[in-house]
């Protein structure tokens, strides 16, 4: 089912269809300041599974990240940050950055890594913060598979190629072609693992 909400003022009817969604146990594809991505609610591991099975995954292996509604939000999910780390991170959040941090006690642990550590972004993006504060907690974020650029920036290709394997597509404008950078905040220095569209170092 494709969901038109809106970029800039997103309609209150709408999230709550998408609120109710993951309540119930659903996958969408749903937009980020960064590319459109898979999402469930991290604390429902049938939903996670499903999305494991969309992306032939096992389950077993697989670590992905998730979206805080801010950077209050994210620290409940982390454990062990620094003044200078924290000070670091609101300089860039929210942004196109994905954080790996120590992973904190309410993290699922299908969403963290052998090191105890988790991936944690805080998108430039009011449907997710909407999304977010009107679940309660964070969302899953993971790409969608495949490399046709095409399909991941248009959100009715990707109700045409996604519809029938998830259960909600938001059509919240184009998407953007380019991931988030990703960096390791788990050491004393942060360590660039990805370049994408934040810019690094800030």
């Amino acid at each position: 089912m494709l969901v038109e909400i809106h970029p800039k003022n997103p309609q209150p009817r709408g999230i709550k269809k998408l609120v109710d969604c993951l309540k119930e146990g659903g996958v969408i594809v749903y937009p980020t300041d960064t590319v459109y991505g898979l999402g469930c609610d991290i604390f429902d591991q049938k939903a996670v599974e499903r999305i494991c099975l969309i992306k032939g995954i096992d389950p077993r292996k697989a670590r992905f990240s998730f979206v805080c509604s801010s950077l209050s939000d994210m620290t409940n999910y982390t454990r062990s940050i620094s003044n200078p780390l924290f000070r670091m991170l609101r300089s860039v959040l929210p942004g196109p950055y994905t954080f790996i941090l120590a992973a904190g006690k309410l993290t699922p642990k299908i969403l963290k890594t052998k090191r105890d550590t988790v991936g944690i972004r805080v998108p430039d993006n009011i449907i997710c913060q909407d999304l977010i504060r009107e679940l309660g907690h964070p969302v899953l974020s993971t790409s969608l598979p495949g490399d046709d650029e095409e399909y991941l920036t248009d959100p009715n290709l990707m109700d045409e190629k996604f519809g029938a394997m998830v259960d909600m597509v938001v059509d919240g404008g184009p998407g953007g072609q380019i991931p988030s950078t990703v960096i390791d905040c788990t050491s004393d220095e942060p360590v660039l693992l990805r370049e994408g569209l934040g810019k690094w170092p800030v």
